[in-house]
């Protein structure tokens, strides 16, 4: 039994220990917020923190996980308000297919966490790893920048 904090919860997990962190999380746990992608942790689409670190979920076993503090999406902000991120998002109709979403909100939180006021390059670096097929990047950057006003 591997045993470990998702958005603030203790939880239990049953699952083999080498079992990727994102299969627990969306199979086992319901939490389908956090996309698969890649496989390889190199899209973002799977990006959590995990001890307010960007992780990709894909490639984390869950052993990796076991008795530290994991967030997912669906925990990036508490009850019914939404993450700074997540209303700027909405605001600036950044998304568009919605896939690479979840990710990106990760990756920007991350930052604005240790850097309350980027700039647009630091912006853009935070979201290097985040890969989007529909071409939003740029929208992305605007929400992460008005997010963080």
């Amino acid at each position: 039994m591997t045993r470990l904090t998702i958005n603030g919860k203790s939880v239990k997990s049953t699952s083999d220990p080498a079992t990727p962190l994102l299969d627990v999380l969306r199979g086992e746990l319901n939490l389908v917020g956090t996309r698969f992608g890649c496989g390889a942790g190199m899209c973002g689409a799977c990006f959590i923190l995990l001890d307010d670190r960007v992780t990709p979920a894909c490639d984390t076993p869950l052993s990796a996980a076991e008795n530290r503090s994991v967030v997912t999406i669906e925990g990036l902000a508490p009850g019914a308000d939404l993450h700074p991120i997540q209303q700027a998002i909405l605001e600036e109709q950044a998304g568009q297919c919605g896939y690479c979403l979840s990710g990106m909100m990760i990756s920007a939180a991350a930052l604005l966490k240790t850097t309350p006021h980027p700039t647009e390059q630091a912006v853009a670096e935070a979201l290097n790893g985040n890969l989007c097929r529909c071409g939003v990047h740029r929208r992305i950057i605007r929400a992460v920048l008005k997010a963080a006003e």
